[in-house]
């Protein structure tokens, strides 16, 4: 069964927020990066308007932009009023308020809502979910995967980050995942078990501060190897 839109909830950072999130260097945007799960964030678009290269996968590209669009609308309050509700659960500097927030996520969204059909067009927006890729062994250099992986730990199962992990190893040489907080924002319960199980099939995982924090504590990425 394809997917519903009537489930996602669509949410999208920018360019500069993934450039901290992922401890983008300059030389690094010169990179193929793969950017999984990618919903409406504004990087492709942002990168493409520079000049480099990025696609990016996700599920939610089989609907049109005025679908995608009018679930944005549909959602946004809602998204909103639940960071109001937990205030005390975010680092209020950069971002300021909760509707600094809605500004912030809702001008990365409409940057993507504009890209989005040309991106398309040009087979950099492609309608692809983990944990199963189409794509060639090593086609990327850098596969990023934000706010999905270990985020939705109760919806996706130990085995799942496995595979996509695995995935995303096949695909690129190096994947970086952010952030290793769940939902509620703790560290996620399926982070130790994660990293264990793929030290022992031989990849090379290591866990590294970044230059982001908006969620307490979340402040960290993880890099993945494939093994040699």
């Amino acid at each position: 069964m394809g997917l519903k839109l009537e489930k996602v909830i669509p949410w999208g950072r920018n360019f500069a927020e993934y450039v901290r999130m992922f401890n983008l260097t300059t030389d690094e945007f010169k990179l193929n990066i793969l950017d999984c799960a990618g919903g409406p964030a504004s990087f492709n678009a942002e990168m493409t308007e520079q000049g480099y290269n990025v696609i990016s996968c996700d599920p939610v590209y089989c609907f049109t932009v005025d679908e995608i669009k009018q679930r944005i609308q549909d959602t946004y309050s809602a998204v909103v009023n639940g960071v109001k509700a937990n205030l005390d659960c975010y680092v209020w500097q950069e971002i300021t308020s909760p509707e600094h927030l809605g500004q912030v996520r809702m001008a990365a969204m409409e940057k993507f809502l504009a890209d989005f059909d040309l991106g398309v067009k040009e087979g950099r927006y492609l309608p692809h979910g983990l944990p199963v890729l189409p794509f060639n062994n090593y086609q990327f250099d850098l596969a990023l995967c934000s706010h999905f992986l270990f985020t939705y730990s109760e919806q996706l199962l130990e085995e799942f980050h496995l595979a996509a992990i695995r995935e995303m190893c096949r695909v690129a040489k190096e994947v970086r995942i952010f952030p290793l907080l769940d939902i509620s924002g703790e560290v996620s319960p399926i982070l130790e078990p994660v990293l264990n199980k793929l030290e022992m099939q031989g990849y090379n995982v290591e866990i590294k501060q970044v230059l982001y924090e908006f969620q307490k504590g979340g402040n960290q990425i993880l890099k993945v190897c494939p093994p040699k």
